[in-house]
């Protein structure tokens, strides 16, 4: 078998935490030990723990102990509950061992008598007890976390001044993680040289995110899929490695160790249990376990993590409900997969396919151990070339799909949750596969510009729910409409529940929808459900809870917050917590529906709504509340100096941040649960970033505004002054409603004049020249490569020629415009020349025969070859003489999947008449080996004669170069290439975040543009296939106090003129931002 010797054990070798090895310990250590994947060799594979060699100073019974586990381990498990349950209530004295032993410091061991039974053994990785598991949940460092992520790759954003914008962003909606690809091919362009330097290092990643408070779930391949070349993969090991890519093969093997142990160094410094952000490694993505080959390789890359010192647990993501990883060779810590229920055809963007109903099933089958993880579910949709834009993926994932399947997905007792994408970003340069163009906007939460869509008002109404019930965390699964729930009559077939339960608390979270996930119908439903009250009908004062067709709701019964207990809500809870004393109940639902719910009100001096939609009741020691239909705004139902009960409608609700105000100190100071628990509520602002309280009682609120708003702070009697931005915000206690609060703040933040009266310059005086040279008389390209290969480990070999390949990755030129050269003796009999061209989706080719145009050729949007027979013109050939067929061909990316060895080049020649004397080759300049721009980076060029002499640049002289107007297109009216160059100013003040794009025309023409800001290709426009013509380019790229350069490398494919045109257009103004946002463009200097 091809690739490294494997140990025994193809997982991690258990290492004790402990020295003492008595009998006890080892009771112990069955507790709360980490479940352990095996392939082993007495043909049990599953679920065991790795005996470790016998030690001299071992108990010889308690070796015996272990052996007993593996090999009983089916029914062991309850045995050893219940044993332990005996030693619990077993009469205790001051010799007792046992109770010495289950009553140990915390931070050795927790089993409290109380919660035994409802508290299974946690599991570790044996390296770390900072992060550890049960079958519900995570623990980070001893505490329950329900992980609440979104995806993000910084590759995508190369600014790394903005990473904390993001990262604040995801806060704000009420996240805890952040998922983050990091990208093989950009980071190691080339063997042996790694690069983690500038936009790609991975140091700020991690204190931007410990800054913010999000914990980091890395995921560093080596393949990634993302949508991006080769799945992420190295494209030099794409056409280097001789084996087969993802398995455990020799060459494979030697290509990744270097990165993953470069990542491994660079992360192990930061995981959780030395106090930075990473809780978890990915291993690898979306792949199989079977042959054995692919099963060894994960099994190779989990132990090269171990052998670097990663202690924090590995995970997976599998395909759908693969099954792979879960036990075996190759078996991960904690397994999980993807779920894309909408699927990605944003082109019927209000049609919705079924939720799918078996997640909690497969769960139960598969892994019941371990805490239902999904690492991927939709966030958002990618679009091919020439998709319907992504506004309409936007809407196929829209805030009511987010209502329906997020909560759904909660239905199935996940615990472990990360939406893909939350931002997605720009596949700027060569980033992006075939199949997706350069945006990456994902129709996300945070879209593209940065600017937050409709979307994160819906991420964040349940993310601050997510945060503020602990008792969510852990939940029992009782049943649902399917299979019945115990106890609970639902009146009305339309309506479908699911009952999670708290096992500790009893607080009853009942999961609605409709039966049919897919209606937009309008149905009401009652419940009949158990509380601490006894069995209640809800609602009790009207007849039906109202589900407004594709709309989730989340009923609740004995949920508690501070020392307030509600018994019940069909409203939904938005915040639940206490603010300096006084406990805060928000609530919020649709203003066309009525609303109910029953608490136990205390304090004194209590204020009660007089609204006439708000009505109050008593009914079996409780007060019930009733909001009528056409409540809307923010509703005081009632205070007192216990407690604060608001109502408002879904929009008001959307408009209030919890801002975490950070500890004083501690690794984790910024992290909700960990560094603290003090928040307050902030009403009004486009975004709260973050906030501090000083011990002067200052409350410091930074954030952004698009407008001038009310605003509503709920906050601790220890706040004397309220700042906005380090500017003072005069605040009262009267209420919207005239109510002087004792809780509630007013006052008015106010946008600056002429924040949003930003001018941006006209893109003028215009400088052209000719970028293809190639086809002139005289070029000279005995410098270009020559392809005379006649071997590759490319998987798909040339359909028709004479032996040599014409792959550009052969020779070095892996990504975006490649040129070839053929030469042949020209003869009468010299007609045509078919040739067969691959490029990937959406690719063109256009091809020459000495100075003369014969034609293009293009893949449209579902071809990634094409086989043309290209008919020389009469004349063109040269008879006796040296002909040369130019060939420039768009290298779109490798492919994902199976096929990251992508033949991207010339597939097949063929002369008629006659034969090709020598094939040159030409890509961006150094290939990947010595290519000039490292700031940039391996992806940003390609070999355009423009882009190889730095005509992109800041800094080019371009003054000998004639004027030209873009939309005066190249000057012959035919096809060809040419650079045009210009120069604009930028004074933007500072403290506005200013999102704008490049605006190409509308109209559907026969040319490609490639968009250049700056020096970075921050676009490629398509115009005959679309559907991108607007390319947002953020801060950072763009210098927003200074010059800025723009350069459009346009190719017309045809005799036909072309006429683009392009502007600077603003998409958004926001006045705050994240703060100073530094440039790194560097300028032209002479290439070679």
């Amino acid at each position: 078998m091809d690739g490294k010797k494997l140990s025994k054990y193809t997982k991690r070798s258990y290492v004790p935490m402990e020295e003492d090895h008595d009998l006890l310990d080892h009771v112990d250590d069955l507790v709360g030990m980490r479940s352990y994947k095996l392939d082993r060799d007495d043909g049990l594979d599953g679920q065991g723990i790795y005996p470790q060699a016998p030690r001299a100073d071992s108990n010889s019974f308690a070796t015996s102990c272990k052996m007993f586990w593996l090999r009983r381990r089916t029914w062991a498990l309850p045995a050893l509950l219940s044993f332990l349950l005996v030693l619990l209530t077993w009469p205790v004295t001051s010799s007792t061992r046992a109770f010495d032993i289950l009553h140990r410091a915390p931070e050795e061991v927790q089993v409290p008598a109380v919660t035994l039974v409802s508290d299974p053994p946690r599991q570790s990785t044996g390296f770390t007890d900072a992060v550890q598991w049960d079958n519900y949940t995570l623990f980070i460092n001893d505490q329950r976390v329900f992980l609440y992520s979104g995806e993000f790759h910084t590759f995508r954003l190369p600014v790394p001044d903005l990473w904390l914008d993001i990262f604040q962003k995801l806060k704000a909606a009420g996240l805890n993680g952040v998922s983050i690809y990091i990208h093989w091919a950009i980071t190691n362009p080339a063997p042996g040289k790694l690069d983690f330097e500038d936009w790609r290092a991975l140091q700020p990643i991690y204190d931007a995110a410990k800054l913010a408070g999000l914990f980091i779930v890395l995921r560093p391949g080596p393949y990634i899929n993302a949508e991006t070349t080769a799945g992420g993969l190295a494209l030099w090991a794409t056409s280097l490695v001789a084996g087969t890519l993802r398995t455990n093969a020799t060459d494979f093997h030697d290509a990744w160790v270097p990165y993953i142990d470069a990542i491994s160094n660079a992360t192990v410094p930061n995981q959780v249990s030395k106090g930075g952000p990473v809780i978890a490694i990915q291993v690898d993505n979306e792949y199989s376990q079977s042959p054995i080959t692919r099963a060894e390789y994960f099994a190779e890359l989990e132990q090269a993590y171990v052998d670097n010192g990663v202690a924090v647990p590995l995970t997976y993501n599998d395909p759908g409900q693969g099954r792979n990883f879960i036990n075996g060779t190759g078996a991960v810590d904690i397994y999980g997969l993807d779920s894309y229920p909408q699927g990605f055809d944003c082109s019927n963007p209000r049609k919705w396919n079924p939720v799918t109903t078996n997640y909690h099933q497969y769960h139960e089958e598969v892994n019941p151990s371990q805490p239902w993880y999904i690492p991927e579910f939709q966030g958002g949709s990618f679009d091919p070339w020439g998709g319907p834009g992504y506004d309409a993926c936007e809407v196929l994932t829209g805030p009511d799909f987010q209502d329906v399947f997020y909560k759904h997905l909660w239905a199935s007792n996940a615990k472990l949750i990360s939406y893909y994408m939350l931002y997605g970003g720009t596949n700027w340069g060569g980033i992006a596969f075939p199949g997706v163009y350069t945006s990456y906007d994902y129709g996300s939460a945070i879209r593209e510009s940065r600017a937050l869509s409709p979307k994160f008002d819906e991420l964040k109404r349940q993310g601050i729910f997510l945060r503020s019930s602990p008792s969510f965390r852990k939940t029992d699964w009782i049943g649902d409409s399917s299979t019945g729930i115990p106890g609970v009559t639902v009146n009305g077939s339309a309506a479908f529940v699911t009952l999670l339960k708290n096992p500790d608390t009893n607080t009853g979270f009942f999961i609605t929808r409709q039966s049919n996930s897919t209606s937009t119908a309008n149905i009401q439903f009652s419940i009949t459900v158990p509380t601490s009250s006894g069995t209640i009908k809800l609602p009790q004062t009207f007849d039906s809870i109202a589900l407004n067709g594709r709309q989730s709701k989340v009923i609740l019964t004995d949920y508690t917050l501070g020392s307030s207990h509600v018994l019940y809500s069909t409203a939904s809870v938005f915040f639940a917590g206490t603010i300096g004393g006084r406990d805060i109940l928000f609530l919020f639902g649709d203003s066309d529906q009525s609303h109910e719910f029953a608490f136990s009100p205390s304090g004194s001096s209590s204020f009660r709504s007089s609204q006439s939609n708000v009505k109050f009741s008593s009914k079996g020691g409780s007060t019930i509340v009733s909001i009528l239909p056409g409540s809307k705004g923010l509703v005081e139902v009632f205070e007192s100096d216990k407690q604060l009960v608001l109502f408002s409608d879904p929009v008001t609700a959307a408009s209030f941040w919890a801002p975490v105000l950070p500890g004083e100190s501690g690794d984790l100071k910024n992290f909700w649960q960990f560094g603290s628990n003090s928040t307050v509520l902030v009403g009004g602002p486009y975004l709260v970033r973050n906030a501090t309280l000083s011990r002067s009682g200052q409350l410091a609120l930074r954030g952004d505004l698009n407008a001038s708003v009310p605003l509503t702070v709920i906050a601790s009697g220890d706040v004397k002054s309220v700042s906005w931005n380090g500017v003072t915000v005069p605040v009262d206690f009267t209420t919207a409603s005239g109510h002087r609060s004792k809780a509630i703040r007013t006052g008015r933040l106010s946008l600056s004049r002429g924040v949003t009266d930003i001018r941006l310059p006209t893109l003028s005086d215009w400088k052209f020249k000719d970028s293809l040279p190639e086809i002139q008389d005289g070029f000279d390209d005995s410098s270009w490569v020559v392809a005379n290969h006649t071997t590759t480990n490319i998987t798909t070999k040339p359909h028709f020629g004479d032996g040599r390949i014409l792959y550009g990755c052969d020779y070095g030129f892996c990504e975006n415009t490649v040129l070839w050269r053929g030469h042949f003796n020209g003869s009468s009999s010299t007609t045509s020349a078919n040739l067969s061209i691959n490029g990937g989706t959406a690719f063109a080719a256009s091809v020459w025969i000495n100075d003369v145009f014969v034609n293009s050729t293009s893949g449209g949007r579902s071809s990634a070859e094409t086989n043309t027979l290209f008919t020389f013109p009469e004349g063109s050939v040269r008879e006796g003489k040296d002909n040369v067929i130019t060939v420039i061909q768009d290298n779109m990316g490798n492919d994902e999947d199976s096929n990251e060895k992508s033949q991207r080049g010339i597939t097949g020649f063929k002369l008629n008449n006659g034969n090709f004397t020598t094939w040159k080759v030409q890509g961006k300049i150094g290939g990947y080996l010595n290519y000039p721009d490292k700031v940039r980076g391996i992806l940003n060029e390609g070999g355009l004669f423009g882009e190889r002499e730095g005509w992109h640049l800041p800094g080019f002289d371009t003054s000998s170069w004639s004027s030209r107007s873009l939309s005066d297109g190249l000057p012959s009216g035919n096809a060809g290439i040419g650079f045009f160059v210009t120069t604009f100013n930028l004074d933007i003040p500072a403290e506005r975040d200013v999102f704008i794009s490049f605006q190409f025309d509308t109209v559907n023409q026969p040319y490609r543009a490639l968009l250049f800001v700056n020096g970075w290709q921050f676009g490629k426009r398509v115009a005959n296939v679309g559907p991108q013509t607007k390319f947002p380019v953020p801060q950072g790229i763009l210098d927003y106090s200074g010059k800025n350069t723009v350069a459009v490398a346009l190719w017309a494919l045809d005799n036909t003129p072309v006429s683009p045109t392009l502007k600077l257009v603003v998409d958004g103004v926001v006045e705050g931002g994240v703060g100073p946002i530094a440039t790194n463009n560097p300028s032209w200097s002479p290439r070679t």
